[in-house]
């Protein structure tokens, strides 16, 4: 046959993205666009166990569609199947059972993505490890479902191990709708071959056709034999055998590409990327290098069209020297088409809005239920008659309710209700708290008509979209884990996050690839940010404040990268295509789904032993919205948790509750700090902000710079308070309304109103447009006929440029703006001049409703840092991490409080306060390697007496406070009470009482006597027990606060702080020294230094001499004069012993 006189139809049924793990490489779109411009008008996506490209698939459908492209996606997965899963899990459990089987078997928890291991696939003579692939595509939404259902399946504990499998029977349950293909050469059909082949042809065709006929069964003429065409000579093996065995069974054969990259050019990219996913593991058999050409592969696994699957077939198969009937090879080809466009119907996903019937109560629509709760909470809050309140929800109701919202509210209630039952919640995120709705029904404790705030900034009616409320709690992972305990694990699903290669890490393991020295490749990972950092801040018109670099950033501002890269240039190409494609998967901080049996509507998978979404939704991905989805946000906000701690403190130490429980700290939260009933007008308070940078943990004001900025301006309402942390972010910093901004309430500077209207909208920002929401006011009450939902769009078309929709939709307001201000008596040149200030202005307004909510948690820390300091100084230590305790100590120290060392009788689980309030205890779980039933056991005995009390209590359980357990105590020192002067030192009763772990008093007895000579530990070997067991560096101790403010009150800097202007002399304490030798074997040392800000620093020290005494001592303070370079860091270059001169305590 001459298939050249014409074009060959033919669909790609079986194709891999990047969402195939480090096997695939692309993503779907690429895929699916070199397909259409080489004539294809379909393709399916089957990525390896899972169906998590399948969102990028549709969306970039509809793009294409969008585009009067006519391009058919499929939709599929390239499942891992096992006959009998019920076969396989019998031979897991007895393998579990044989003890040197079982240290062959994993104990990880099923991952949300893998690797898959083609080798392994095949060859594995091990049927635990054995698995086959096997193709299934959807025909319809019934099948889509199917699909949907089959994967979830496999991701349960009794079908997953390292990979989520399926069988016959579920097969069987789920198979209607579906099209199934028999795969690769790790296929079904071809498990016979690799498992029997060196039996016979015969046992080969045996094991097949059984296979074969069992699949038919179940999908009838839905299943079809797959051939692949590739210069690997198994493959013809294999395609001999499925073809004899369909043709005896009257089964249909099918010719696929099995792409795996989406550009013919881009194999080797492929081949890097399959072995990034081994880096650190033990390299799989099929690894034997970098292949040098296309040629080596055997096979290119790109999404080819009809010609150049046939021009594969004939190359393929003349150099492995394997006859085929054309015809048949032919039809195989042209079958793809027909499956394609006449058995796979023209469908869209179903992409209904799913959230959760069990939110409506029975017998009532959820328009009703809504209804219903509105006024219940109307008449709780207490404006059940009041006219503005009334009449303020009715127009938020018809709005949501003409939205379809209803359910979406219920839902969010019904979330916040548990939480609220068992945590504290935050008064509100986001604009969500401008609706009085979620006031109302208890989602946010912001009342927002009190402080001005507008609904139309959350939702207006011509809003598209679901809403989006964030929900912030003490413990979102606790919330999440009761949610779907008491509504069902498939009805709350965390949602995923898939983790990309970056750039750092990119060229790290790139280049080991290509053998380049470390060194070379750690100088520029290791300066290539800062180089680029200001340049790029330049460029994104960013003059303060934190900025994130991007990719482009950095390839485009740092010149160490730029010259590494021009010197390999094959790093370069690498790394360009390789950024962005996918690593692994974790978990959204707080996002999840709530809806039914999402389980039935999406391919979930399991990652940690958690189920999760295939999708994600966030910052820089929205891929559930649009498939009917809506993502909930549960976020963490650890002050919260500061604040459940402060009230536990006072309930013990002055309402007399030895042992509050959440309700009593709600009952008093509800009582002295909700919103509704706090004092907003208490000087006590406002005077915290005022010498704010004394105070610890204040929620929003940990940043140097805010409290600076927060005490020039001295707040003494929320609205200040609001403004100073709207104003302190990188527009408005940029513009310098800070400086503005402070002199103005001074009375420095004069607030200029246009208008009496401004005047009344502004004053209480000193005449500065701070809020997004200054915007909406002032367009709506200057302006002829705009509504508040015109102007609250306003401020998304003022940032807009050019002639289109938004452009033109953008000038009809104008216009409607500058009539409407001089209809008021303003000039119209002054009216364009206030159009363009709000113009200016837009560009960093901040969102007044996520201001209000947040500074009200601001005023709830600082009330209850004015009135219980050591309560909320207790909890404030107890928050913080080990990063920064050291720090915060020192804080509280400054504060007048004594921290008193850990003690076995007074030391809890948190941070506890002395009777007088002037000492703070830390707790037990400060110590690493004590456990909390380790714990508990302490507390089972106490107090003790005497060291023989802790060793030998009748009702303590030794076997969980055990030796490791007694070892730790002792050295934190925790047991330091409990030394008397039997012992000649700590390291003596160490010995006797933890080392030499006493079982009897007689035991005890002997140790103390046979220990003696050990004395005392070393001032070092308490410092560094110290570290070890607390994680803190003890900087107090090792300088003195003496020594540390005289190098304060002398501006001699901590090595963090390096100023070349100030003279660039700073301190320093090394904490490890790496001796190292150059290339003419001279020796110079790398210290790594710490300092009071727990920054790490490394230091070169060139002109090392031993010989002449040269020593640095560790945990001891140094100054020193560094030089410092942009590539290389710090260094020192001379004798140590005077280039480094040690500080005295």
């Amino acid at each position: 046959m001459n298939s050249t006189q014409k074009s060959i139809p033919f669909v790609g049924l079986h194709a891999h993205s990047t969402f195939s793990t480090f096997d695939g490489f692309g993503f779907p779109a690429e895929h699916m666009d070199r397909a259409y411009e080489h004539g294809m008008d379909a393709l399916a996506l089957t990525d390896h166990g899972s169906a998590n490209g399948l969102s990028y698939q549709l969306l970039h459908a509809k793009k294409m569609k969008a585009e009067g492209k006519n391009f058919k996606p499929i939709y599929g997965v390239e499942a891992y199947f096992v006959p009998s899963v019920a076969d396989w899990r019998k031979e897991y459990e007895e393998a579990k059972l044989d003890k040197k089987r079982a240290k062959t078997l994993s104990d990880k928890k099923n991952e949300g993505s893998f690797i898959n291991d083609e080798g392994s696939d095949r060859s594995s003579k091990r049927s635990l490890s054995r698995r086959r692939h096997l193709v299934l595509l959807a025909a319809n939404q019934k099948g889509l479902d199917n699909i949907f259902q089959l994967i979830s399946t496999s991701y349960d504990e009794e079908y997953f191990y390292r990979y989520p499998r399926m069988d016959f029977d579920l097969l069987r349950k789920h198979s209607e709708g579906v099209v199934c293909l028999s795969a690769c050469m790790s296929g079904a059909l071809a498990g016979a071959y690799w498992q029997y082949r060196e039996e016979s042809d015969e046992a080969v065709l045996v094991a097949m056709r059984e296979l074969a006929a069992e699949f038919k069964d179940i999908f009838g003429d839905r299943f079809y034999g797959e051939l692949q065409w590739n210069a690997i000579p198994e493959q013809h093996e294999i395609n001999k055998f499925v073809i004899q065995v369909c043709a005896e069974l009257d089964i249909q054969l099918v010719s696929t590409a099995d792409s795996h990259y989406p550009r013919r050019d881009a194999w080797k990219d492929r081949e890097l990327y399959k072995r990034l996913g081994w880096l650190g593991k033990s390299a799989p058999a099929w690894d034997d290098g970098m292949p040098d050409s296309v040629e080596d592969m055997k096979y290119e696994l790109y999404p080819k069209n009809g010609q150049e699957m046939y021009d594969a077939y004939q190359k393929y198969s003349s150099e492995c020297g394997v006859e085929y009937d054309e015809q048949l090879v032919f039809d195989s080809l042209t079958t793809t088409h027909f499956i394609a466009h006449d058995v796979i119907e023209d469908f869209e996903p179903d992409v209904s809005i799913r959230l959760p019937d069990f939110v409506v109560p029975e017998g009532k629509t959820a328009e009703e239920a809504l209804c219903d709760l509105c006024k219940e909470g109307l008449e709780a809050k207490g404006f059940l008659g009041n006219k503005e309140y009334e009449d303020r929800l009715d127009y938020e109701f018809d709005i949501i309710v003409k939205q379809g919202f209803a359910k979406y509210f219920l839902t969010m209630k019904a979330i916040a209700d548990k939480a609220n039952d068992m945590m504290l919640s935050g008064p509100g995120r986001g604009s969500a708290a401008g609706a009085l709705l979620s006031y109302v029904l208890g989602i946010t404790q912001v009342d927002p008509l009190r402080w001005g705030l507008l609904f139309e900034r959350f939702m207006t009616a011509e809003q598209k979209g679901m809403p989006d409320i964030d929900f912030d709690v003490s413990e979102p992972m606790l919330l999440k884990e009761k949610l779907a305990g008491d509504w069902g694990e498939f009805s709350v699903v965390p949602i995923t996050n898939w983790n990309t290669l970056q750039l750092r890490s990119l060229i790290k393991d790139v280049a080991k690839f290509y053998d380049i020295d470390f060194g070379e490749v750690n100088l520029v990972t290791s300066v290539m940010e800062n180089e680029a950092r200001t340049a790029a801040k330049k460029r994104a018109g960013v003059k303060a404040g934190i900025y994130a670099l991007t990719f482009d950033d950095v390839m485009d501002f740092s010149p160490t990268l730029q010259g590494f890269l021009a010197k390999h240039p094959d790093i370069k190409t690498h790394v360009e295509s390789l950024r962005g494609s996918v690593r692994s998967c974790s978990r959204h901080a707080g996002g999840c789904l709530v809806a039914d049996n999402l389980n039935e509507h999406m391919p979930l998978i399991r990652s940690g032993g958690v189920w999760q979404t295939p999708w994600s939704e966030g910052q820089n991905v929205r891929h559930l919205e649009p498939l009917g989805f809506i993502k909930f946000d549960l976020l963490g906000l650890s002050t919260l948790k500061m604040v459940e701690g402060a009230i536990a403190h006072i309930l013990k130490r002055h309402h007399n509750n030895p042992d509050p429980t959440y309700a009593d700290i709600r009952k008093y939260y509800d009582e002295n700090l909700h919103p509704d009933v706090m004092n907003f007008n208490d000087s006590k308070v406002w005077d915290v902000f005022s010498g704010v940078k004394k105070a610890p943990g204040i929620f929003q004001f940990a940043e140097t710079g805010m409290q600076g900025f927060c005490e020039q301006v001295s707040p003494t309402n929320l609205e200040e308070l609001s403004a100073v942390t709207s104003i302190f972010r990188p527009g408005p910093l940029s513009a310098g309304v800070d400086e503005d901004y402070v002199k103005t309430k001074r009375g420095l500077k004069k607030p200029k109103y246009e208008h009496p209207i401004l005047k009344e909208v502004l004053e209480k920002n000193y005449g500065f447009i701070i809020y997004q929401e200054d915007l909406a006011k002032i367009a709506h009450r200057m302006g002829k006929d705009i509504t508040l939902t015109e102007g609250n769009k306003l401020r998304k078309l003022l940032t807009k440029q050019g002639t289109g929709a938004a452009g033109s939709e953008k000038a009809k307001i104008h216009d409607k703006f500058i009539a409407g201000c001089v209809e008021k008596g303003m000039a119209a040149s002054a009216a364009e001049k206030l159009w363009q200030k709000m113009e200016y202005f837009s560009g960093y307004g901040f969102n007044a409703s996520h201001a209000y909510s947040y500074s009200i948690i601001s005023y709830q820390c600082a009330h209850l840092f004015a009135y219980y300091a050591p309560e909320w100084t207790a909890a404030y230590l107890d928050k913080e991490p080990d990063s920064r305790k050291e720090k915060a100590i020192g804080k509280a120290k400054g504060l007048g409080f004594e921290i008193v060392p850990l003690n076995i009788n007074t030391s809890g689980k948190v941070w506890e306060i002395s009777e007088d309030g002037k000492s703070l205890i830390p707790p037990l779980t400060s110590i690493k390697g004590l456990g909390d039933k380790a714990i508990d056991q302490v507390f089972v005995g106490r107090p003790y007496n005497n060291i023989e009390e802790f060793l030998f209590h009748p009702e303590v359980v030794y076997s969980k406070l055990n030796k490791k357990s007694v070892d730790v105590l002792v050295r934190s020192g925790t047991l330091n009470t409990l030394m008397d002067d039997r012992f000649t030192g700590a390291k003596h009763f160490w010995s006797a009482v933890a080392v030499d772990r006493p079982k009897r008093l007689k035991n005890l007895l002997e140790n103390i006597e046979t220990y003696a000579p050990e004395g005392d530990f070393t001032e070092e070997e308490k410092i560094q027990s110290f570290i070890d067991l607390t994680g803190q560096f003890p900087i107090i101790r090792v300088m003195g606060e003496e020594l540390l403010q005289k190098l304060k009150d002398k501006y001699l800097n901590p090595i963090s702080e390096y100023d070349k202007a100030l003279g660039g002399v700073v301190w320093c304490i090394p904490r490890k020294v790496v001796e190292r030798k150059t290339k003419t074997g001279k020796v110079y040392w790398i210290v790594e230094a710490t300092d009071s800000n727990s920054v790490m620093a490394k230091i070169r020290v060139w002109g090392v001499d031993k010989q002449m005494g040269d020593t640095l001592k560790i945990n001891k303070p140094y100054l020193i004069k560094p030089a410092y370079h942009s590539k290389w860091g710090f260094s020192t270059r001379g004798r140590v012993n005077k280039t480094w001169k040690m500080l005295e305590m």
